[in-house]
């Protein structure tokens, strides 16, 4: 027998969809999809919604998973992607970060103030950003993803997810800072 077969693989992404624990899959992915559409919508009753629809999307469809083609991980975020843009075609007047200044904070009631007054000020910095970017940033900050699974999930390299974030980046922290930022 090979070592490999004695010893079971806990790695989420690598695991078919007979022997995966939906429990430890929700625990783990959880927060990272309800965070994606909190930074991509900002409603926290339709943030809410959005992600349990995307794991009842991927309940259904765990039949189809196929590790072969991607992880798990990037599998899901993708139909976190499709119920997202499913939900923005029906409802075109959300803009992303809005509602992000009403979710509660901890902390002191002078930290809570100007915290809100941050996420305020970056959701109007980020509303003229175009629909490809505000992604970006959502899976980037919001579900915390790696370049290389954000290059997978939008078709871009992951070298030019890196280069449009960090623009990205300095354009927003040179507005932050009211400088005009230099393209290199």
């Amino acid at each position: 027998m090979i070592l490999q077969d004695m010893v079971p693989d806990r790695s989420m992404d690598s695991l078919s969809t007979v022997e995966l624990d939906w429990d430890a899959l929700y625990a783990d992915l959880a927060p990272r999809v309800y965070n994606y559409f909190r930074y991509r919508l900002g409603q926290v009753a339709d943030v809410e919604d959005l992600t349990s629809r995307t794991f009842e999307k991927a309940w259904r469809s765990r039949g189809h998973y196929r590790r072969d083609l991607a992880g798990f991980s990037t599998w899901l975020f993708k139909i976190a992607q499709n119920v997202g843009v499913d939900y923005l075609s029906t409802r075109r007047q959300h803009l992303p970060l809005d509602a992000a200044v009403d979710i509660a904070i901890e902390g002191t009631l002078e930290k809570n103030i100007e915290l809100r007054s941050d996420l305020a000020r970056l959701a109007a910095l980020t509303a003229g950003l175009p629909t490809r970017e505000r992604d970006l940033i959502a899976l980037k900050y919001g579900a915390s993803l790696n370049n290389r699974l954000i290059a997978e999930l939008t078709g871009l390299s992951e070298s030019n997810v890196g280069t449009v974030l960090h623009r990205l980046v300095k354009t927003l922290r040179a507005q932050w800072h009211g400088v005009s930022a230099r393209h290199e």
